[in-house]
């Protein structure tokens, strides 16, 4: 049914669920697996260039760390995984990197890291599903 599923990660319990999930769907369909996980733009006016530069190696490592961890428990379950991270506001880069690789389904958690926000003005999942142009999983 879902030849190409992305999975949006940020690391947060909600979206470990719907990587789980999305693990299971790939493996049971035989699809292209894809992680993606958005760096939050960067602070545009830091006091000096060295706290912009601290702050991306904290992501990058971050990042790099769920990525690893992500390609280990995808691999038990004989899936293979590829892994991007883009920089940008979540929503928007999330949605152009679906439009730039046709995936067929987005893989997301309801709530992220942003659990308290996301009941006050609508969340990133909510936005996703309807920016989306493919179909789009939320697990809870």
């Amino acid at each position: 049914m879902f030849e190409r599923i992305l999975i949006a990660h940020d690391g947060s319990d909600g979206a470990l669920r719907a990587f789980d999930a999305a693990v299971e769907l790939a493996a049971s369909s035989r699809a292209y697996l894809h992680m993606l996980s958005v760096e939050e733009d960067l602070p545009r006016y830091a006091q000096t260039m060295g706290e912009v530069a601290e702050q991306k190696e904290e992501e990058d490592t971050y990042f790099s760390r769920l990525a690893t961890q992500a390609k280990h428990r995808a691999r038990l379950r004989h899936v293979s995984l590829e892994c991007s991270i883009v920089a940008g506001h979540e929503v928007k880069a999330i949605v152009e990197f679906i439009h730039e690789h046709q995936f067929d389904l987005l893989v997301v958690g309801f709530t992220g890291h942003s659990r308290i926000y996301d009941h006050l003005w609508g969340g990133t999942s909510q936005n996703l599903t309807r920016l989306s142009p493919c179909s789009v999983l939320v697990v809870k």
